[in-house]
């Protein structure tokens, strides 16, 4: 049944007990490197050795709000403020909802940080939303449903 199938619009953000809307959610994502170890004497392939995990960075991308937000401010404090306070990580949750607003899938990035927050480029000739875009780094994320 079609019905049966998860679709990927209806979302929400978790930060700091707020939950927020967003256009675009991008970058969860995981992959576990490879090294390649040549062997003497083997010359027909090298062997492909399982090295770390990696995930490439959160991306939010959302129409403009108000400085009140309280994660863009979050991430004026810390992208502004260099390295001259420490960084204060957040866990920061991504939560798919059903057509009842309920949780189905939930991916929790721990010890979140931003390190970009950029505005889409303003045009004089087009009338769209303005949009605004912050990339998070984190240590690792878990899917919970």
């Amino acid at each position: 049944m079609a019905s049966d199938y998860i679709v990927g619009f209806y979302f929400n953000l978790s930060f700091s007990g707020e939950d927020i809307a967003f256009k675009e959610v991008s970058g969860i994502s995981k992959e576990l490197g490879i090294e390649e170890v040549a062997s003497g004497g083997e010359n027909r392939f090298k062997y492909r050795l399982p090295t770390q995990g990696s995930s490439k960075n959160l991306v939010l991308k959302r129409a403009i709000v108000s400085k009140d937000s309280k994660l863009v401010k979050w991430c004026s404090d810390t992208i502004d403020g260099g390295l001259a306070n420490p960084i204060q990580p957040q866990n920061i949750s991504v939560n798919l909802l059903n057509e009842k607003g309920e949780v189905l899938i939930k991916w929790v990035f721990y010890n979140a940080y931003p390190v970009k927050y950029a505005i889409a480029n303003i045009k004089s000739h087009e009338s769209e939303v303005l949009l605004e875009t912050i990339e998070l780094a984190y240590t690792y994320f878990e899917t919970k449903s």
